[in-house]
């Protein structure tokens, strides 16, 4: 006989990637609500997991580790772990093929548990065909509805500049007030890239403005960074130096953000922040724009046509007053 005792086990499965992991948090709370006396344990990867950790949603986190077709072993052993915690019920929020297979395989071992999301067989299967052209939030609202969960919270990222877990943002030593300008984005997605040299002109019209411009990216963008630089020596670059605590932190604290499509600029906009985002042929803003009280999209099928003087009138619009 089932133990009355034990807590519900849980389980969400959210892999990647950053703006989408950020997106998912209105639900992740949602799912924390609805299941208020479960165990709730999320599946993820290792980018997200100190992220996601920090927002006190959930009661344990697994790391999947992506095993492909040279790694069977590790995709036996999480197959096997998935089995093993006999979940209660699973919330696919990732909603991919691989995530799908996890379903299938527990489904052949005769071991999957009542399962939201798009697996064919599932109880709670999202198939409606319109899903695919809705944004993340309403599609993933949308598909709790279908498990019997009425309404989903807004993402919340408050957790990462106020409580225990609140980043350290007084570190970069930034003036007041700035503007986060994001010029980088995936390295094989070129065509998502607003050129740098409009980056650099966008940042010296700030500085006049009495704006410092600083700039956001990794390791791997610190050369658009360095162009937008030597264009605007007034702007303080952090290259390599944020943690993604620390980039809705400041977004909580900058008078304005402009940026590629990137999983930061979600954060930044998720924070407070006016933003601009900037959009090519490669993504649509119906499906991928940014959410937050004051975002602003432009969109170009080459971001090369985008002047600089209409993203200048854009922030304008945007931008709250200077604090």
């Amino acid at each position: 006989m089932p133990d009355p005792s034990r807590r519900p086990r849980i389980l969400v499965i959210k892999l990647s990637a950053l703006g989408d992991v950020v997106l998912a948090l209105g639900p992740m709370a949602t799912l924390r609500r609805h299941h208020a006396d479960a165990h709730l344990t999320l599946l993820t990867t290792r980018p997200f997991a100190p992220l996601l950790e920090a927002s006190g949603l959930f009661d344990a986190i697994h790391l999947d580790p992506k095993a492909g077709p040279r790694r069977p072993g590790a995709y036996v052993g999480l197959i096997r772990w998935l089995a093993a915690a006999r979940f209660d019920r699973v919330y696919d929020l990732q909603t991919s093929d691989r995530s799908s297979g996890y379903f299938q395989a527990l489904r052949l071992m005769g071991q999957a548990p009542p399962w939201s999301g798009i697996a064919r067989g599932c109880a709670f299967r999202h198939d409606t065909p319109h899903r695919t052209r809705l944004h993340s939030i309403e599609r993933q609202a949308e598909q709790l509805r279908l498990a019997g969960i009425p309404e989903t919270l807004f993402p919340d990222l408050s957790f990462t500049w106020q409580g225990p877990n609140a980043a350290d943002v007084d570190r970069f030593g930034l003036p007041q007030p700035f503007a986060l300008l994001v010029p980088g984005g995936s390295a094989h997605r070129p065509e998502k890239r607003w050129p740098a040299e409009r980056f650099a002109a966008l940042a010296r019209s700030l500085s006049d403005e009495g704006l410092t411009p600083v700039l956001l990216g990794t390791a791997s963008e610190a050369g658009v960074i360095e162009q937008v630089r030597a264009g605007c020596p007034a702007a303080v670059p952090l290259v390599d130096r944020t943690a993604l605590l620390d980039i809705p932190a400041l977004g909580h604290r900058a008078a304005l953000a402009v940026g590629n499509d990137t999983g930061p600029l979600h954060m930044i906009a998720l924070a407070g922040c006016p933003t601009v985002a900037l959009f090519s042929a490669a993504s649509n803003p119906d499906k991928h724009r940014p959410r937050g009280p004051a975002v602003a999209c432009l969109r170009r099928d080459a971001l090369a046509d985008l002047p600089t003087s209409e993203v200048i009138d854009a922030a304008a619009r945007v931008r709250a007053p200077v604090r």
